[in-house]
């Protein structure tokens, strides 16, 4: 049989381990809401405001053109900057990439709305059949309607304390593209980071 002093012990030992960790949860849960009141974070949002497409010509099964698009990156927050490391445009039709450009890297101050103007070209870009058919067939009906994705590795500042790098995907869809650009409407993204 155990001794009573040291089952006692024990439970006063577990009891103030028990006791220090809920203080610690408490005081972490506490500094990360007062940080969240601070800062205040909100989505950023981006939107196609523009686009065009140029040089079209599908042959046999390989496509040329020059996608345009203006893309409109709105950072509503007061006391947060962004850092874009890395961001790559690209150009989707019937789950296969037709063109792709790399951004040049760019810091976003808070409350901003950042222009992008990106031109992504391609030359003899390999189709298969059932999607050079398709993209041919929808150029010629109604405007090329597309998918424009964003893929980018932001950074976020806060003051003087930066943040790790993280991975932001923005979708945009349905972009149409028409060769007149008075014809676009604009197109609202959704964006997971």
């Amino acid at each position: 049989m155990a001794n009573p002093a040291i089952r006692t012990t024990r439970s006063r030992v577990l009891r103030c381990i028990a006791i220090t960790a809920l203080v610690l949860i408490i005081a972490i849960a506490a500094i990360v809401l007062i940080l969240w009141l601070v800062v205040r974070p909100a989505q950023v949002t981006y939107t196609v405001e523009d686009g065009s497409i140029h040089d079209f010509n599908v042959k046999n099964t390989t496509l040329n053109a020059t996608f345009d698009f203006s893309i409109r990156a709105h950072n509503p927050n007061s006391k947060v900057a962004i850092y874009y490391d890395y961001i790559n445009l690209s150009v989707w039709f019937d789950d296969q990439m037709i063109a792709s450009k790399d951004v040049p890297p760019f810091f976003q101050p808070h409350r901003n709305a950042t222009r992008l103007e990106v031109e992504a070209m391609t030359r003899s870009m390999p189709l298969m059949s059932s999607v050079a058919r398709n993209i041919d067939h929808h150029k010629l009906s109604r405007g090329l309607e597309v998918e424009v994705r964003l893929r980018a590795r932001i950074r976020f500042k806060v003051g003087r304390w930066k943040s790790r790098k993280y991975h932001a995907r923005v979708y945009c869809s349905p972009v149409v593209l028409y060769h007149d650009p008075s014809k676009f409407d604009r197109t609202y993204c959704d964006v997971d980071i």
